[in-house]
């Protein structure tokens, strides 16, 4: 079975952000969204991998067998867009993100060119519901 990449680092999160962030407002984007998650979620911020700053954690098991860790929470700021790991993807959550403003989807992943772009207050109502999400699918993680 494939070894997850997205692990729990020691890397200090001011060092990441201080080093990957591309320009001074992804910086300032980045530690707004770090006060914004750590408020929301309750958590520290830490790092996940090489790049995703993770707020607390749940375990998973798909069907498929497949299990591992994941931040509740989580963003990058990678140089094309901020990625913000903040949304199911599932179909029904989709009301969940409306109005939160110019943003582009993968497919569980919210991408932002600047938090400027969106609304803050969806974004929080969204983190929210994340996150409850997660932890009554997820209950023993």
């Amino acid at each position: 079975m494939a070894q997850n990449k997205t692990n729990y680092t020691n890397q200090a999160v001011t060092d990441f952000i201080e080093s990957f962030a591309q320009n001074d407002l992804k910086k300032e984007d980045s530690y707004a969204l770090i006060s914004i998650m750590q408020s929301i979620s309750g958590f520290e911020p830490k790092m996940w991998g090489p790049s995703i700053i993770g707020f607390g954690n749940y375990h998973y098991k798909y069907e498929s067998g497949h299990s591992g860790d994941a931040p509740l929470i989580g963003f990058s700021p990678r140089k094309a867009a901020i990625s913000l790991y903040v949304f199911s993807g599932l179909e029904e959550h989709l009301p969940w993100i409306e109005n939160l403003g110019k943003f582009k989807m993968g497919k569980a992943c919210i991408y932002v060119n600047k938090l400027s772009d969106i609304n803050i207050d969806v974004l929080q109502s969204l983190m929210t519901k994340s996150i409850n999400f997660l932890k009554e699918r997820y209950p023993n993680g």
